[in-house]
């Protein structure tokens, strides 16, 4: 199911999207701020597809005026027992290629996941994460919405995340 905002389309990942997501997240700066490593190949993005964003939940965000995929956004169930994360609740997640940061497009592209997850799926909460050293990150969640959950929190299943201390935000569905 194709979700719709203003300016973007949040679609399935199919397999030809790899080279262009390979372009995105070949990007060092990309991935370090979402806890995974850079991708190396075009190959290791087809993997990526087709196990990480093999999801009903996971889309790629794409751009209405040139159909360029921009990033990607969704929600999982919990993979981590380090994120505080109940039963019918998932962890949403989020990143945006570093051409098109600062233009809004992480605020609102959750938004729209936000309503999906709430008002679609019936979920109690969504949980969200950011490295302490991405302030960015934090700001799109507080401006959707969700609030701090007091303490940092370390996520060994993230690239880097052991040694990384981030903060866990929370937003109920009301």
């Amino acid at each position: 199911m194709n979700l719709e905002t203003e300016r973007l389309i949040l679609r399935r990942w199919s397999i030809e999207d790899a080279p262009r997501l390979f372009e995105l997240a070949c990007d060092p700066i990309i991935g370090e701020r979402a806890g995974w490593p850079p991708h190396k190949s075009v190959e290791e993005s087809e993997k990526v597809i087709r196990v990480a964003f093999d999801s009903e939940t996971v889309w790629a965000v794409v751009q209405k005026s040139d159909g360029q995929i921009i990033g990607c956004t969704g929600y999982m169930p919990a993979a981590s027992v380090d994120i505080p994360c109940g039963m019918n609740e998932r962890i949403a997640g989020y990143w945006i290629g570093k051409p098109y940061w600062n233009q809004g497009y992480c605020t609102e592209s959750l938004l729209r996941v936000i309503h999906h997850a709430f008002e679609e799926k019936h979920l109690n909460a969504l949980v969200s994460s950011h490295f302490i050293d991405n302030p960015a990150s934090g700001r799109v969640l507080t401006k959707c919405g969700f609030k701090l959950i007091p303490g940092l929190f370390y996520d060994a299943g993230l690239y880097t995340g052991k040694d990384r201390p981030m903060r866990v935000l929370r937003l109920e569905n009301k």
